[in-house]
């Protein structure tokens, strides 16, 4: 079975009206379904979605999308308004599809949502912390998470990898170091 990997979860979550989703068509592809399978899914669990679990995507917004994602071109001439999950709506929708491969990338999707929460508190409390020996252990947990979303495609032997990330603010380096065994 293939596993869904952290890294390919994130660059799929977008920020709508200040929310993070992933788009119907998205998650069907992630669960290997149909999006009309999503979203029947959905429609005949109505109770399982309260307000702001799924959101349809207006016309303006889909415009947007089209226009910023290549991956959204085919939505251009679509009369169809487009649903959006939220982490809730997607907790709720693992509740619904059963399949093997809906559990791992369930399981997938809720660890990508937690580390990135995770690294966007500790971001905010390095930003916060004036202790040089608490700034530096938030920085090493925020390194590992990183690795973490993006190790599998790390390549290293015998050697070290940066990663660089500025924030505003600060600058963020965490090096991580391999060797092959």
């Amino acid at each position: 079975m293939n596993i869904v990997k952290h890294s390919n979860i994130e660059d799929l979550i977008l920020d709508i009206n200040g929310g993070k989703y992933l788009l119907d068509r998205d998650v069907a592809n992630l669960y290997g379904v149909s999006t009309k399978r999503i979203n029947e899914a959905a429609k005949n669990n109505p109770a399982r979605f309260p307000k702001g679990y799924i959101i349809e995507i207006d016309k303006n917004q889909k415009d947007k999308l089209v226009e910023n994602f290549d991956r959204f071109s085919t939505l251009k001439h679509s009369s169809a308004k487009p649903k959006a999950f939220s982490e809730k709506g997607l907790y709720m929708l693992a509740t619904i599809l059963t399949s093997p491969k809906a559990v791992e990338t369930t399981i997938n999707i809720i660890e990508t949502f937690a580390k990135i929460k995770e690294l966007s508190k500790n971001i905010k409390a390095i930003s916060t912390t004036t202790n040089k020996k608490e700034q530096a252990g938030i920085m090493a947990k925020s390194g590992e998470i990183i690795a973490e979303i993006l190790d599998d495609d790390l390549v290293t032997n015998e050697s070290e990898t940066t990663i660089e990330l500025n924030f505003a603010m600060l600058k963020f380096k965490h090096t991580i170091k391999k060797s092959k065994k």
